[in-house]
């Protein structure tokens, strides 16, 4: 606990140098030089074209430059951050810094893009960066199923004297179905049909529809206090026990919708890449109800893959203990 105080002050820091003046190398230095409490001190940027806008970042010198300090043991940690297409320089400067007491850290030119993972795999020895993939593989996927199956019966069996009382509200108020089911998205992109109570006189469930408004003449007296309270979607613990949803993850979008901004917002059809959810990152974060500009859309997206990123059964836990105090309650959900 007393190591970023001590490197603050000049101690215990490693001296570093970053390898090509990209904009990868040059933004991880700069970071470098903006937290001192992490311990690095920089070098400098080294690339044989000294005539690169550094950006304030240091320039050490050219490569045989950056080869000789190394083995002078005046650099501690290397990190090279080339372009893939300068493949026969990487693989030369690796070999010699071999001959050196360098910790080397590669940085290959894929995390420029927006991925969702950064892990590593190796296949048949062969190594794999998935840039686009789930979290939600091997035991991650057996821990999510489990946290699904144990928080929905918990929830429905606590809830079960909530549900009949909503369903006989439903039922005496307005003519129609208790329960309306809509077609949605599901992880990679299959199409499942989530549960809600009834909240409209009249539901779309086609190729184009038109989101709820404030005032909204269809939506019935009923149907509004349930739709503010998000107790319409109470229904949809059942879709988690039948593995089409989970408690956790981003919310299920209309079809027509996904068809509308998948061509809009960059990224947008990665948010399947986990089952959607009753709750998720963006509705804790006040980005529920509706998204009637491609701003809001945006910005929920933009969460649903933060969540995709850093997905763990602990993010979860808080996601639904935040959801009981200020998820529910909506003044944007009409």
């Amino acid at each position: 606990m007393f190591a970023p105080s001590l490197r603050k002050l000049g101690y215990n820091n490693r001296i570093v140098a970053v390898v090509g003046a990209t904009p990868v190398g040059i933004n991880l230095l700069k970071g470098f030089m903006e937290e001192p409490w992490l311990g690095f001190v920089v070098k400098g940027i080294y690339d044989d074209n000294a005539q690169i806008d550094l950006d304030g970042v240091p320039y050490g010198g050219n490569l045989d430059a950056l080869i000789h300090e190394a083995k002078d043991g005046r650099i501690d940690r290397v990190y090279i951050a080339l372009n893939m297409k300068d493949e026969a320089i990487i693989k030369n400067v690796i070999s010699q810094l071999t001959n050196t007491t360098c910790s080397v850290l590669l940085i290959p030119d894929i995390f420029t893009f927006n991925i969702l993972q950064s892990r590593t795999e190796e296949i048949n020895g062969v190594p794999v960066v998935p840039l686009f993939d789930t979290p939600l593989n091997g035991i991650n996927m057996v821990f999510k199923r489990l946290e699904d199956i144990i928080v929905a019966s918990i929830i429905l069996f606590i809830i079960s004297p909530i549900l009949i009382v909503i369903a006989c509200a439903v039922k005496f108020t307005s003519p129609g179905p208790v329960i309306f089911r809509q077609i949605r998205y599901g992880m990679d992109g299959k199409p499942i049909k989530v549960w809600k109570f009834r909240s409209m006189s009249v539901m779309e469930n086609d190729s184009s529809v038109k989101q709820a408004t404030k005032n909204d003449t269809r939506v019935t007296k009923v149907g509004r206090f349930l739709r503010s309270t998000s107790l319409d979607e109470l229904p949809q613990f059942f879709n988690v026990l039948f593995g089409q949803m989970s408690v956790v993850g981003p919310r299920p979008h209309a079809v027509a919708h996904n068809e509308q901004y998948r061509s809009l917002i960059q990224g947008y059809m990665l948010r399947h890449k986990v089952k959607p959810g009753i709750t998720g990152l963006a509705q804790i974060n006040g980005w529920r109800g509706e998204t009637d500009t491609l701003e809001k859309m945006e910005k929920r997206i933009e969460y649903d893959l933060l969540y995709i990123r850093g997905w763990s059964i602990w993010l979860d836990l808080k996601i639904i203990f935040l959801t009981v105090f200020k998820g529910f309650i909506n003044k944007s959900a009409y």
